[in-house]
């Protein structure tokens, strides 16, 4: 037995990339033309092309044969052909790279192992290659993606064809993709659901094959599809489980998306009707398919389906500070005050230490530098909780005041505008502190920072509400990245985006979408607090000298000096 790290074996023009594993039943969409994606919310024009993989060399050995296997995951057109050309025609038929994807860190941290010696290979009919994979993430077979670190080894079998060359006859189903190039070959789409009360759209990001148009299918995901597990408790959707597409392509005509459905949908009431479409326009509008509307129709028959309001997003509020005693937006030079709660804010006899501002801009959750945390509206400021250590509040849509102990995760409480606080279970099991909170502007998620196991995570969950609105239990909660330094603040960019600002000698700030890969960034020196906003730019940092930035391309200017206090927006 010969046991080797190779080198990449590279295959005409193929770049590092890679095919590969993970068990699944249903299969990601692999219809239509591929062409590489767009960032979330990029314009669709001037699209790159994908990179193509070639397919196996004449007289190449089983190890190199599984390599170019691996290398052509790169190329998804037609159902993976390309990779297809290295297995033997009964595999090539039942293999379904569709399964799922491995995102391993790349063809130099790979380890081959053949059961044959280099003076066996020649004279063998049959071979075995196990492959020693760095896993870095995963994508299950309905495009979710999860984190999934570790070491995992996969086997191949391998044997001659009738013309001498070497051809894989076992392969696990499903794909593995290098994580440099994960992004170049999949694109992250926002299928939308409702939440429980059918009042606002939330994000469910999922990963699927880069091609031209998503139309089809982000259709598909979202028409047959379900939210991801750990979403579920919070989200519904308007499709019923018996309305399916008729039609196997979602056809564009001008700026309407002409969807086919099967025939249990032409008894559906009107406000399911308004609700499926008031979703998929949303749906596709995520995905940058450029519709003004969806219509809906059986066997030809156009179906009658308004739209449903809900409950949108508020216009940037601005850059929201405390300064020289003044609170409000920074307009210029000057700080503009917000009717009813700057006043309020104002006349606070002790140091601030930090405030979060309602979306309406009608109340304000503030913590004081004793540690409480109070609620503030026009008329009056209510003390909430006054529980030792706790971190800083956030406040949900609904006008609840989150607020817990950094010692004691679970001791959650959700304080309601009339002051009464309520217990919400299931919170954070097995997290042992917690440093951070944010409640979504959807007031269905709701992320955190936690220590679980003498590890740091940011990691997000679900939040159940009675039929009156009341947070009453977190769903399952889902990891999301290991932070390797502490975090100072903890902010949403936009529905699906989360933003880490770290402490360290050198700051960092770290954007991570709610399922899928992060990135992250030099922070100003001393960085100390940080608000959110609709986008990345939109960013605010602080640091410990009251010195206010701002994005400047990839660096970071100074907007303003002497803040006492950088503000958050509710959702943000």
């Amino acid at each position: 037995m010969s046991t080797r790290m190779r080198s990449r074996f590279v295959l005409g023009a193929a770049l590092a990339l890679v095919a590969l594993l993970l068990p699944a039943c249903a299969g990601l969409p692999t219809s239509g033309d591929v062409a590489v994606g767009l960032e979330l919310g990029e314009s669709p024009d001037d699209v790159d092309v994908l990179p193509v993989a070639s397919g196996p060399v004449a007289g190449a050995g089983p190890e190199e044969i599984v390599e170019g296997f691996l290398e052509a995951g790169i190329t998804t057109s037609d159902n993976w052909a390309t990779a297809r050309e290295f297995l033997a025609p009964p595999l090539q038929r039942s293999w379904r790279p569709s399964a799922g994807v491995s995102i391993d860190a790349g063809p130099e941290a790979r380890t081959f192992t053949s059961d044959l010696a280099d003076d066996q290979v020649e004279d063998a009919e049959e071979a075995e290659v196990q492959v020693l994979l760095e896993l870095v993430a995963s994508v299950d077979d309905s495009g979710a993606y999860s984190g999934a670190p570790g070491d995992s080894s996969v086997p191949f079998a391998l044997a001659r064809g009738e013309d001498g060359e070497w051809r894989i006859t076992e392969a696990p189903d499903g794909v593995v993709i290098d994580q440099s190039r994960f992004p170049n070959v999949f694109e992250g789409y926002s299928l939308q659901w409702f939440d429980a009360r059918w009042s606002r759209l939330v994000p469910d990001m999922r990963w699927f094959p880069r091609r031209q148009s998503p139309a089809t299918t982000v259709t598909q995901a979202l028409v047959s599809g379900t939210p991801a597990e750990w979403l579920d408790p919070a989200v519904q959707t308007a499709f019923p489980a018996d309305v399916q597409l008729a039609q196997d392509a979602v056809l564009i005509t001008g700026q309407a998306a002409e969807v086919a459905l099967t025939r249990p949908a032409a008894s559906l009431d009107d406000t399911t009707l308004a609700r499926m479409r008031t979703q998929l326009q949303a749906t596709l509008k995520a995905a940058g398919v450029n519709v003004t509307q969806v219509r809906f129709s059986v066997d030809g028959r156009a179906l009658d389906a308004g739209v449903v309001d809900v409950v949108g997003t508020t216009p940037e509020p601005g850059t929201l500070v405390l300064k020289d005693g003044r609170f409000g937006r920074i307009v210029g030079d000057e700080i503009a005050s917000i009717p009813g709660i700057s006043a309020q804010i104002q006349a606070v006899p002790q140091p601030i230490s930090a405030i979060d501002v309602a979306a309406d801009d009608a109340t304000a959750a503030l913590q004081l530098n004793d540690g409480h945390v109070y609620l503030a509206t026009e008329d009056a400021r209510n003390e909430l909780d006054a529980r030792p250590g706790l971190v800083q509040p956030s406040l949900d849509p609904y006008g609840y005041v989150w607020s817990v102990p950094a010692g004691a995760p679970q001791a959650l409480l959700a304080v309601g505008p009339d002051v009464v606080g309520h217990e919400v279970a299931g919170a954070w099991p097995n997290a042992s502190a917690i440093s951070d909170i944010r409640v979504a502007a959807d007031g269905a998620r709701v992320a955190a920072v936690v220590r679980v196991g003498g590890q740091l995570w940011v990691v997000v969950a679900a939040i159940v509400r009675d039929g009156a609105g009341v947070p009453t239990e977190l769903g399952e909660v889902r990891q999301l990245i290991q932070l390797t330094e502490p975090s100072t603040g903890l902010v949403w960019l936009g529905p699906d985006r989360l933003a880490v600002l770290t402490d360290s000698t050198t700051p960092r700030l770290i954007v991570q979408p709610v399922g899928g890969p992060a990135s992250a960034e030099s922070a100003p020196s001393d960085a100390a607090s940080i608000a959110g906003a609709r986008t990345p730019a939109g960013v605010r940092i602080l640091d410990t000298t009251g010195q206010l930035f701002a994005h400047a391309g990839s660096a970071w200017r100074e907007i303003a000096e002497e803040v006492s206090v950088l503000a958050t927006r509710a959702g943000e």
